[in-house]
C-alpha cells in the first residue's frame, strides 16, 4: 500500500467528500480565473483600440485645423499661405499638387489666387501651367471657356500678369479644340476682344455700345491673316450681348473671407444701444474676434469685438435667464477696444464696458462660452490679422 493510499484511508467518509467538493470549487475557480483573464484581454484590446481611434481622431482634427488656417494665410498672403501648408506636409510644394489646391479648394479668396498665379516665379509659371490644364475647355466655344476660366479667379490689375494669364488661357483652348482657331495667338486676340465687348456692352459709363459690325472689323484678318466665320463672330457678340462675364467680386479688401471656417456661428440677442434693447444678431466667432451682422448675407460686420484680454462668464438677466458677458477683468470701468458700424456707415469706436449676449437656452449659452474661452486661449491666428483688426480700429473717427 502506497503512501497516499495510506493516508487516504485515514480519512472518514464524510471527510473524504468534503476533499472532493474543495477539490470541485478549485477547479471552478480556475475557470472563472481564466474567464476573468480572457474578459480582461478582450477589454484591454477594446481600450488599446479605442485609445488608438482616439488618438487618430485627434491627429486629424489637428490636421483640419492646420489645414483650415494655411487657407486663412493663403487668403491674406498667398505666398506664405502655401509655404505653410507645405511646411505642415498638408500641401506637396509642386505645381500640380499647388494648382489642383487654387482649382477645387473651396472657400480660397479668388483675388488671392490670381495674385498667386500671376507672380513670375518659376513654381508661379509653371502652377498658372497647371491650374489652366486642370480647365475642360472641350467643345465649348470660346466665350463660354472664358466665363469658366474668368470665375476661378480675379484677374490682377497688373498688364503683363494679365499677358502671361490669357496667353495660358488661349494655349489651352486651342490644345482642347484644335480645328477653331489656325494658332492660339488668334485664340488671344479674340478672348480680348471679348472682354473688351463685354465693358462696352455692360458698363454703364461706356456710351458708345459696340455693335456687331464694328465687332466684325475689330477681328479683321486674326486668324493668320484670315478672317474668322461670321457666323462664329455673331455667335459671340450674342453671348455677351445676353450674358455678361460674372466676375467673381472679393477684391482682396473685404472681411468676408475671415469668415469662411468660423469656431463658431448662429443668432444671439445682444444688448446695446442708445436705449438698452436686446436686439437679434447674426455672431461669427473666428480668429480670436467676435463679429456680429444684422442679416447672415450682409458682406461686412456691424461690429467687431477683439477677444484679446477679455474674459468670459455665465450672468443673468431679468428675463433673460441664458446670457453671458464679456469683460475685461484688469480694466474694470473702462471701455473694451470695439468698433462698430453706425446707420450712416460710420465706423466708431465701441462704448460698452461690457458685453452682454444672451442664447436661446442653457445648453446653447454654455457651448458659446466654452467657444468663446478656447477662442482667447488658442490665439492661432491672431497674429495674422492683429494689424489689420487694430487698423479699423484706430481709424475709427473720434467723437
Amino acid at each position: 500500500m502506497s503512501d497516499r493510499q495510506m493516508v487516504s484511508s485515514d480519512f472518514t467518509a464524510d471527510e473524504k467528500m468534503e476533499i472532493e467538493k474543495i477539490k470541485t470549487y478549485k477547479e471552478e475557480l480556475l475557470e472563472d480565473i481564466q474567464k476573468l483573464k480572457l474578459e480582461i484581454d478582450s477589454i484591454m484590446k477594446d481600450v488599446l483600440s479605442f485609445e488608438s481611434t482616439e488618438d487618430i481622431n485627434n491627429k486629424t482634427t489637428e490636421k483640419s485645423k492646420q489645414f483650415n488656417n494655411g487657407k486663412k494665410k493663403f487668403n491674406m498672403e498667398p505666398k506664405k499661405g502655401v509655404s505653410y501648408l507645405v511646411e505642415m506636409k498638408l500641401l506637396e510644394g509642386n505645381a500640380p499638387s499647388i494648382a489642383e489646391f487654387l482649382y477645387k479648394e473651396e472657400g480660397l479668396n479668388k483675388t488671392a489666387i490670381g495674385e498667386f498665379l500671376g507672380e513670375r516665379e518659376e513654381l508661379h509659371l509653371q502652377t498658372l501651367k497647371a491650374f489652366v490644364e486642370l480647365h475642360e475647355f472641350s467643345d465649348l466655344n470660346l466665350v463660354q471657356a472664358l466665363r469658366q476660366f474668368l470665375w476661378s479667379f480675379r484677374l490682377p490689375g497688373e498688364a503683363q500678369k494679365i499677358d502671361r494669364m490669357m496667353e495660358a488661357f488661349a494655349t489651352r483652348y486651342c490644345d482642347c479644340n484644335a480645328a477653331v482657331f489656325q494658332s492660339p495667338d488668334t485664340c488671344y486676340i479674340l478672348s480680348f476682344a471679348i472682354i473688351m465687348l463685354n465693358t462696352s456692352l455692360h458698363n454703364p459709363s461706356v456710351k458708345d455700345k459696340t455693335p456687331l459690325e464694328r465687332f466684325y472689323s475689330m477681328n479683321r484678318g486674326i486668324n493668320n491673316g484670315e478672317d474668322l466665320p461670321p457666323e462664329l463672330l455673331a455667335k459671340l457678340y450674342e453671348s455677351i450681348r445676353n450674358e455678361p462675364f460674372k466676375i467673381p467680386e472679393d477684391d482682396g479688401n473685404d472681411l468676408t473671407h475671415t469668415f469662411f471656417n468660423p469656431d463658431r456661428e448662429g443668432w444671439l440677442l445682444k444688448l446695446g444701444g442708445r436705449v438698452k434693447t436686446w436686439k437679434r444678431r447674426w455672431f461669427i466667432l473666428t480668429d480670436n474676434c467676435l463679429y456680429y451682422f444684422e442679416f447672415t448675407t450682409d458682406k461686412e460686420p456691424r461690429g467687431i469685438i477683439p477677444l484679446e484680454n477679455l474674459c468670459v462668464r455665465e450672468v443673468p438677466f431679468p428675463r433673460k435667464p441664458y446670457c453671458l458677458e464679456l469683460y475685461n477683468p484688469n480694466s474694470r470701468g473702462q471701455k473694451i477696444k470695439a468698433c462698430k458700424t453706425e446707420t450712416d456707415g460710420r465706423v466708431v469706436e465701441g462704448k460698452h464696458q461690457s458685453y452682454a449676449i444672451c442664447a436661446g437656452g442653457a445648453e446653447e449659452r454654455d457651448s458659446w462660452i466654452e467657444a468663446i474661452r478656447a477662442s482667447i486661449t488658442k490665439d492661432p491666428f491672431y497674429d495674422l490679422v492683429s494689424v489689420r483688426k487694430k487698423k479699423v480700429i484706430n481709424q475709427a473717427p473720434q467723437d
